[in-house]
């Protein structure tokens, strides 16, 4: 859920580990188990879980392999792996791994998932494919991304309070591939690109309650917090009252946070 080459992201990464398994129980464990559930891995079998994070798809696929099987876990931020091995330490079966998954040289990996990673990557069509090739023949893999419209609203009201705070202008939404693809009909298209077969994408609707306290967390405990980075410790408690005080006189009361998992099958 956290890789990333970019330094200034890796850092915001490395910041929100402590915020990340506060959050999760909202939002990254759902997703982790709807991605776990999607790939749906068997006792005895070997994971690849790129961009792990603190583990909230490598640990339920864990339990899912059981004792006789294994799930490798890889991510950059080094606090995240952590955090993973604080969380995974009766489960023997996941090894957690300070490493960056577009080079991870291990295949013939039963399943290969990554949950909200694949966007990082420098270039994210490269960075699947190489993905990809690491499970066998006939394997599974599972790539769940942001569907149109999620973490949206979060983002924007976050930098416009930075933006009021500071006395500068909120930054233009930047570019980015993952914008291509982020509806169902177009995301299983460019998986088919990828090279795999049998590709199914399933949306797994999910939606926070922005009270003040988890509409906090959505920042502090997601690559969100990054923003933040520069500010001194009295702006930011400015930008979180200004952010808050943004989405009650807006009336957001809920975000958007749903996902789309696409499975499919390598080659034989």
């Amino acid at each position: 859920m956290s890789q990333t080459h970019e330094q200034p992201t890796t850092r915001a990464f490395d910041a929100a580990a402590a915020g990340f398994q506060d959050l999760g129980r909202y939002l990254w464990e759902p997703i982790g188990a709807a991605t776990v559930a999607a790939t749906a891995p068997q006792p005895g079998e070997r994971v690849l879980d790129a961009c792990c994070g603190n583990g909230a798809s490598a640990i339920p696929a864990a339990h899912r392999v059981g004792p006789d099987g294994l799930v490798d876990a890889v991510d950059l931020s080094a606090p995240m792996i952590d955090e993973l091995n604080a969380l995974a330490g009766d489960l023997p079966q996941l090894r957690s791994h300070h490493a960056d998954a577009t080079t991870w040289p291990a295949d013939g990996y039963d399943t290969v998932q990554s949950a909200l990673g694949i966007f990082f990557f420098p270039d994210m069509a490269v960075g699947t494919e190489w993905l990809i090739g690491r499970a066998r023949p006939n394997g599974r893999v599972g790539l769940t991304i942001w569907r149109d419209g999620a973490m949206e609203a979060a983002g924007h009201h976050l930098h416009a309070a930075i933006a009021q705070v500071t006395g500068t202008e909120p930054p233009k939404r930047p570019q980015h591939p993952i914008f291509a693809i982020n509806k169902a009909d177009a995301y299983r298209s460019w998986l088919v690109e990828r090279g795999l077969t049998d590709v199914d994408i399933a949306t797994h609707e999910l939606r926070l309650p922005m009270t003040p306290d988890i509409a906090w967390l959505v920042i502090t405990g997601s690559g969100f917090v990054g923003a933040l980075s520069a500010l001194s410790p009295a702006d930011v408690d400015a930008v979180r009252d200004a952010y808050l005080t943004s989405l009650s006189e807006q009336k957001v009361d809920e975000l958007d946070a749903t996902t789309l998992i696409g499975t499919g099958t390598t080659p034989g």
